[in-house]
């Protein structure tokens, strides 16, 4: 479910906005749609130009591969349902993502700020390559947005804003498995140490 919704608002997004383009959510000028475009990581980090995101895609394509053998050791083990959840919801998150990079470029037309809003299947191909098309991000929350006082040294007078990362559905998705995974779940890991530290201390008690 996260990874359908995550798909059908980024298509929406993507073929009905330019560039730049949004509105404000519920009137509110801190929480706000607004069109942006990365290429790298999430929350709009990026790295290494077109051989880093390369590098970037086969990394994602591999920790899912990961992630989704160690999410059937869970299920056949029968660990908590919220344990499974969480690392579901990596996944999910993980994959929205993963989509954008292989097939958006070969999908869609450029979007710009001057271009108009992109185009769903166009005549003249996609924008970019396989594994070279850009995350779709939309959500922006610009809690605090000012100036800075002109009598901070070096600081001052300069744009201060937070929250200023944009990302998507499954960035916040990816997000909140790991933050469940450290707030309720970390015994897991620390049983699962333990259960293999202890045949091996044995073994040397004997």
């Amino acid at each position: 479910m996260i990874l359908i919704a995550d798909q059908c608002l980024k298509f929406y997004i993507k073929t009905s906005y330019p560039l730049g383009g949004g509105f404000n959510l519920f009137g509110l000028d801190w929480a706000r749609i607004h069109f942006v475009e990365n290429k790298g990581m999430a929350f709009g980090l990026s790295f290494g130009g077109m051989f880093g995101k390369y590098v970037l895609s086969i990394f994602r394509i591999i920790m899912v591969g990961f992630l989704i053998y160690f999410l059937r050791t869970l299920m056949r083990s029968k660990e908590s349902f919220g344990l499974q959840l969480s690392f579901a919801l990596i996944i999910a998150g993980a994959i929205g993502n993963i989509i954008d990079s292989m097939f958006y470029g070969l999908l869609f037309s450029d979007s710009c700020f001057h271009c108009g809003i992109a185009e769903f299947l166009p005549e003249g191909g996609g924008y970019a390559g396989f594994l070279q098309g850009s995350v779709v991000d939309m959500f922006y929350f610009p809690l605090i947005d000012t100036n800075l006082p002109e009598w901070l040294p070096i600081i001052g007078g300069n744009r201060f804003a937070f929250f200023k990362p944009v990302f998507n559905l499954a960035d916040s998705a990816i997000s909140i498995g790991v933050t469940l995974i450290l707030l309720f779940h970390r015994s897991y890991f620390v049983s699962s140490k333990k259960v293999k530290t202890e045949p091996a201390s044995q073994m040397n008690e004997m």
